[in-house]
C-alpha cells in the first residue's frame, strides 16, 4: 500500500514538515487542526467554542479531501491549553459530533499564543 499525503486549501497550510493528512489503505490520519480560518490566516475567535467550530471546519475539509467525513472518524485527540475550558469544549464538541461518537482523549498542552484548542482525528474508510 502506498502512503498518500492529503492536501487542501480549505484548511490552514502546515507550518512545518508535515501533511494535513496521510492516508494508507483505508486508514486516514488528520494532523492536528487549530482554529485558524484558512481564508484569512487569523484565529477564528477568542473563545474555545469559536475556535472549536473553526477547528472542526478544518478537520472536515481535510477529511473531505481524502474522501471521508466525520462519520468515518474512530478516534479524536483534543489538546486544550486550560483545564477551565473543558466544559465549553464539550458543549461545542457535542454540537458538532454525532453518535456513535468516536473515542476521544483530551490532554492539556501549551499552544502558540492565542490558540486554545487543537484536535486531530483518525478515520477508517470503507
Amino acid at each position: 500500500m502506498t502512503k498518500v499525503a492529503i492536501r487542501t486549501a480549505e484548511a490552514p497550510e502546515p507550518v512545518a514538515a508535515y501533511a494535513q493528512g496521510v492516508r494508507r489503505g483505508n486508514i486516514l490520519q488528520v494532523a492536528g487542526q487549530v482554529g485558524i480560518d484558512p481564508a484569512t490566516g487569523r484565529i477564528a475567535g477568542e473563545t474555545v467554542a469559536e475556535q472549536t467550530r473553526q477547528t472542526f471546519r478544518n478537520l472536515e475539509a481535510v477529511l473531505a479531501a481524502a474522501g471521508a467525513s466525520l462519520d468515518d472518524v474512530v478516534m479524536m485527540r483534543v489538546y486544550l491549553t486550560d483545564t477551565a475550558h473543558f466544559a465549553e469544549l464539550n458543549e461545542a464538541y457535542g454540537e458538532l459530533v454525532r453518535e456513535p461518537y468516536p473515542a476521544r482523549t483530551t490532554v492539556y498542552v501549551g499552544l502558540p499564543e492565542g490558540l486554545l484548542v487543537e484536535i486531530d482525528a483518525l478515520a477508517v474508510l470503507d
